[in-house]
């Protein structure tokens, strides 16, 4: 079983959908146990670090998420569901976000429009199970105001321009987690989410 954390925020059912698109089998969940004993797990939503962590520790999610990355369960991160796996944040003031990945989540510069809002290339730079069959430089749906600066860059398996250059995929171990929002990103969304789930539980993806 796959679990998608449900922790209150919006865009879950459109991950639900693309999901059971696939045919995979996945609950909707937000009991740590359900999260502890599924085969994968991925955190999806939107909106502000600091509320998602707030949210998260509320129904004791927080530390299950640290431990099932730590345990090196296959897991993603969309969106929001990268940006809290990072230190802190400073959107909205400084906020301790769950420290998964060393670095810090900061807005895009001054003078670009934001949110950064629409379909933008993904740049691979180097060979990972989620990008199987996924030409490079193809393009993916982002909405955001901030992006994660990695203290490790080698943790940085996919970047998109935009102003700067920024991390759109980070990967270790089986942690994925992604800026863009694959479930809003046609065929080579559902494929990024194919690859990811059809690997997970199989083989260990690659550290570098």
């Amino acid at each position: 079983m796959i679990a998608i954390i449900d922790y209150g925020a919006g865009n879950l059912r459109s991950v639900v959908n693309a999901i059971a698109h696939l045919g995979y089998e996945m609950k909707l969940t937000n009991k740590p146990e359900d999260v502890l004993t599924a085969r994968a797990v991925i955190l999806p939503g939107v909106g502000a670090g600091g509320d998602t962590v707030a949210s998260l520790k509320k129904l004791n999610l927080a530390d299950t998420v640290r431990r099932v990355i730590a345990e090196d369960k296959p897991f993603l991160g969309i969106c929001i569901g990268l940006q809290v796996l990072f230190t802190y944040t400073e959107e909205g003031g400084r906020h301790d976000c769950l420290n998964a990945i060393p670095g810090k989540v900061q807005k895009l510069p001054s003078g670009l429009k934001v949110p950064h809002m629409g379909w933008n290339q993904v740049r691979q730079l180097r060979p990972h199970p989620v990008f199987d069959g996924i030409p490079d430089l193809s393009n993916f749906y982002f909405v955001h105001s901030y992006h994660a600066v990695p203290d490790d860059r080698s943790i940085v398996a996919g970047e998109t321009e935009y102003g700067i250059t920024f991390c759109s995929v980070a990967a270790r171990g089986n942690l994925v987690a992604t800026q863009f929002h694959p479930e809003k990103s046609g065929v080579m969304g559902l494929k990024f989410y194919d690859n990811f789930l059809k690997n997970a539980g199989k083989k260990q993806y690659p550290v570098n």
